[in-house]
This record gives structure tokens, sequence and C-alpha cells, in this order.
């Protein structure tokens, strides 16, 4: 019978056979402060990325690249929290997403180190990539943010009247969720909430750099690490969303139709998830105009990708992708990754920060570009 450490070395074997020939992983940009974990690329090749304000010394939680260096964006100023207004300036980015429409979209958690949302903050921030300006922000009702949510990744589909965001909630503690938005009425819905497909997988032991993923603390004590719903895409016709728990192998997809519409029932949005099967442990998920899905695997160092119809392929694989978080589809044909050692992190050893700079921006050629 084998052990653990020989399924996963064979495992790692598997993916290096599947992945011969897989796309060189180049080095777009090095962080030596704060780690970051989200990137878009604008249609016009305008790189952002955000740094949560997870513990590290986070002078701006938003960064536009210039140069090679993060600059905060739109302006330090705006990247300080309103200590009299939670809805104005930004308090802890989780993520950011160009719209393909002239706007980057900011998405505020509310919750530094992980803390129950500021009452009010969690919120979409909309900046005009033209004058470099807010012009919208859409907080999120209270009552789809719940004491435990943490909000993670978000994907637009403007043609549903004034647009519709898709956010999951990557809870460590309570209920995973899809939450719909509507942009124009500020309206939303918890949808999937609890559900087997937005949980943490209870049987999902992860193995990373070679040892078990647990929460270890300083004393010696050992807990799972669970997070709930986290990567999430839409394809390019907007019919399907794809999404993932960050602490499960399998990937998800619902229709988008169904999520939206208040006369469906929860049993009934239940009924038609689908299972697509295993694509290893990932951390952030992109599509790309052609309808690939791409996903992270974060066990392997790996980058995967499932073309329509297909199966699931590596598509690179390297020791700088330690830890690939957001992926991005850019203009030029190149996936965008943030690979930022989160597993290294204190509470994963023992109160010891393992990581090591600097965090990277990666891409791989892929040839498609973005919707």
């Amino acid at each position: 019978m084998m052990n653990a450490k020989t399924v996963f070395a064979a495992a790692v074997l598997a993916l290096a056979a599947a992945g011969a020939g897989a796309a060189n992983v180049e080095r777009v940009a090095a962080f030596t402060g704060a780690m970051p974990t989200g990137v878009t690329v604008a249609e016009s090749g305008r790189i952002f990325v955000n740094f949560p304000r997870w513990g590290d010394d986070v002078p701006y939680t938003v960064a536009e690249l210039k140069g090679g260096k993060p600059v905060a964006y739109p302006d330090a100023a705006f990247n300080r929290a309103d200590a009299n207004d939670p809805a104005k300036g930004l308090i802890s980015v989780q993520s950011v997403v160009a719209d393909g429409r002239g706007r980057l979209w900011i998405l505020d958690t509310a919750a530094p180190k992980f803390a129950p949302p500021l009452a009010g903050g969690a919120k979409l921030v909309a900046v005009d990539l033209a004058t470099n300006r807010v012009v919208r922000t859409v907080v999120f009702p209270a009552d789809v943010i719940l004491p435990s949510t943490y909000v993670n990744d978000v994907r637009f589909d403007f043609r549903q009247g004034d647009g519709i965001a898709y956010v999951t909630d990557s809870s460590l503690s309570g209920p995973g969720a899809i939450i719909v938005l509507d942009l124009g009425t500020g309206k939303a819905v918890r949808r999937l909430n609890g559900h087997a497909s937005t949980a943490a997988d209870p049987a999902f032991k992860p193995v990373v750099d070679g040892k078990p993923l647990l929460q270890r603390g300083a004393d010696g004590r050992t807990a799972p690490f669970s997070v709930a719903s986290d990567g999430i895409a839409l394809s390019p016709d907007g019919e399907t969303l794809y999404y993932c728990a960050l602490s499960s192998r399998h990937l998800y997809a619902v229709p988008t139709k169904l999520l939206r519409d208040p006369a469906v029932t929860e049993a009934q949005l239940a009924a038609a998830v689908r299972d697509l099967g295993e694509k290893g442990a990932s951390d952030g998920l992109e599509t790309d105009a052609a309808g690939t899905v791409y996903a992270g695997d974060y066990e392997h160092n790996a980058l995967r990708a499932l073309s329509p119809g297909g199966t699931w392929r590596t598509i690179a694989q390297d020791a700088a992708l330690s830890w690939p978080d957001t992926l991005s589809v850019g203009p030029d044909g190149y996936l965008y990754v943030i690979a930022n050692q989160l597993h290294r992190q204190a509470n994963f050893n023992g109160g010891k920060d393992a990581r090591r700079k600097p965090y990277r921006l990666l891409r791989v050629k892929t040839g498609t570009g973005q919707q």
C-alpha cells in the first residue's frame, strides 16, 4: 500500500508527463513588499494588482504596474480607509477585474485579517481607466454580507441590464455562496448558500510542498484549512458560471439564467449544478474567448486548461508557480498569474513566516485572447 508521500510523488510525475511540451513560464514583475493576491490585464494592456491587508505592511491595497513597479491606484489617498464612512476609501482589496469596457472594478472585502466585514464597507468600486477617477461605488446590501463573509472574486456580465456581478463568498467559518449583484438596482441575493458545490470538501486533504497543508500554530496545534467558494469564471456567451471551492479539487458549473431568476428555488438551482470532475486544487479560475477554462493547481505548482469538449491538461508546471493565485487572460494571448507562496505564511508553519520574497507575476503563452 502506498503512503501519502508516495502518492504525492506519483501525482507529480503524472502531471509532469501530462505537461510535456507545456508553455514556458515568463516572469513579468517581482514584489518585494506585501504579498499580492489579484491581477487583471485591461484591454489596453495596463496591468493592475492588489494586496489584501492580511497582516503584511500594506501601504496601498491596489496598484498599477508602471515600469514593472507597483504604484498606488487610483491614488494613495483612496487606498486609505475613511474612518467616518466605510463606503469611501479602500479597506482591504482581494480582487481587481478590468471589465473590457474601460473600467477597473475593485472588490473590497472590508475584512482586514479576515475579521467580520466592516458594516457598509464591502463594496465594488469602478474606476474609469481613461481618467483614473472613481465613477461608481456599489455597496453590498447588508443581508448578503454575513459576519463570516469574505467576498473573494468577481465576474461581470453587461449583457444583462446595467450589468450583473457574480461574486464568491469564500468564508472560512460560515456558508459559501455565489452572491448575485444587480449593478443597476444594487439588489443582491445569496445563491447556492451552503450548497456542497460552494462549500469546502470535508474529505479534501491537500498536500503542498510535499506535506499536508494544515493550519499550524506556534503552540503545535493543527487544524484543517477549509475555504469555501473561491475561483469563478464566466463562459464567453455569459450562459454558464464556473466556480470552485479553494478546499476542493472539483469544478462546478451552473446556468446563469437560473442564478438570476428569483422564481428559481434553491432546490431547483441545486439540481441544475453540474460537477465537471477533478481539475486539481485551485485558487483562481479564468476563461478566454475560445471558452477554455483555466485553473491553477497549487498542489503541483501548475496551471491547467479545459477546452470545450476536451479534458483537463497541464499547460505549465514550474517551481516559480508557488501557489498560483488569481488568473487573468491578457489581450496579448498570455495567461497572467500571481504566484504568492500563500501556503508558506506563518499560520501554516508553526508561527514562522516561510515565504521567500520576491513574490511573482508570471505569464504563459496560450495564443487566445480575452473575451
